[in-house]
């Protein structure tokens, strides 16, 4: 896939690949290529799985939020066999941001929620770039409610910088409803697997969120807040200095939540990232959730709630400081 946006970390790659697409044009109809097409398409695979191999926290976000990464309703078209989109949340809209609607892949079928950011300036107007508001995630609950009701397993894919922060969202109540969405989804009783496809800011990201399973493709993040959020609380302004440095600081890619017992799965990505080869991203993907959705259907309802709540119980660490009595009397 030719990539349209060019991270600023891959220009030795960039060189690369225009010298290479520059040889086989010129060799165009010749029956092999010749010994230097294959040293530098060699070297280029080298390249890209040592720059890959070594990324930065930021230049990870600069990967999940790459304009040619696959989005949900990229992976509609490449996973799924059939899709029946659900609009509208019976109260006030339907959000563009949030797509969801009954799948079928192969003999599975499953009920698909995830956000959806846009590719065009007009698309990602529509979308809001993946923020979601209010009544997404009333859509997201109802939909969920009526997967259940059809012993049907949710499948959700995240996408998103956060929630939009606007006026009318926070008079409609988002953050009520992402606390609904997130009760919810604690006692579906249905499988759920969660996917981090990309940006999973806020609690934008994990008002659908709660899972069974919860993955991550290997270059995507998965924070509490957006790095330039997190930098303007500790150093007042976001810019190219504090962003990478706020980004380190949250250890939030793949590796660190995998670490952490954040996520179950990392899922790797097609040499270069996911934007260079969506197909290859979505024959993962769907290996991963017919698997999953194989392991979690075989267990009772009451297994899969019990597991859930454990598997968030878990998450974090603390320490209690026990008072010393004898500190009071100054014995």
């Amino acid at each position: 896939m030719a990539v349209t946006a060019r991270l600023p970390f891959e220009t030795d790659i960039y060189e690369l690949e225009d010298l290479l697409l520059k040889l086989e044009k010129e060799s165009d109809g010749q029956p092999e290529p010749s010994d230097k097409i294959r040293k530098i398409r060699k070297e280029l695979a080298q390249l890209k799985k040592h720059k890959y191999g070594s990324l930065s926290a930021w230049e990870t976000v600069l990967v999940s939020r790459h304009p040619d990464r696959p989005q949900t309703m990229d992976y509609v078209k490449l996973l799924l066999d059939d899709f029946v989109e659900l609009h509208g949340d019976r109260a006030f809209g339907d959000d563009r941001a949030i797509r969801s609607g009954f799948a079928r892949m192969d003999d599975q079928r499953f009920l698909l929620v995830g956000h959806q950011k846009g590719h065009t300036l007009n698309e990602r107007r529509e979308c809001m770039y993946g923020c979601a508001h209010p009544e997404g995630y009333r859509k997201a609950i109802k939909n969920m409610r009526l997967a259940a009701k059809y012993k049907l397993p949710v499948v959700s894919l995240i996408d998103t910088p956060g929630a939009f922060p606007g006026i009318g969202s926070e008079e409609r109540g988002v953050a009520q409803l992402i606390a609904s969405a997130l009760l919810e989804m604690s006692q579906l009783p249905t499988p759920v697997i969660c996917v981090v496809i990309g940006e999973g800011g806020s609690g934008g990201a994990l008002g659908i969120g709660i899972g069974d399973k919860v993955a991550i493709l290997e270059h995507a993040y998965y924070s509490v807040i957006s790095p330039e959020g997190c930098a303007g609380i500790l150093w007042k302004v976001a810019n190219e200095q504090t962003k990478p440095l706020a980004a380190e600081a949250l250890k939030f890619t793949s590796k660190h939540l995998e670490k952490f017992g954040i996520v179950d799965d990392v899922l790797p990505e097609p040499l270069g990232g996911a934007h260079r080869d969506p197909r290859g991203m979505a024959t993962t993907l769907k290996t991963y959730l017919a698997r999953s959705m194989r392991e979690l259907q075989a267990k009772s309802t009451a297994d899969l709630l019990d597991e859930r709540y454990a598997k968030f119980r878990r998450m974090g660490a603390f320490e209690r400081l026990v008072e010393n009595p004898a500190a009071k009397t100054g014995a």
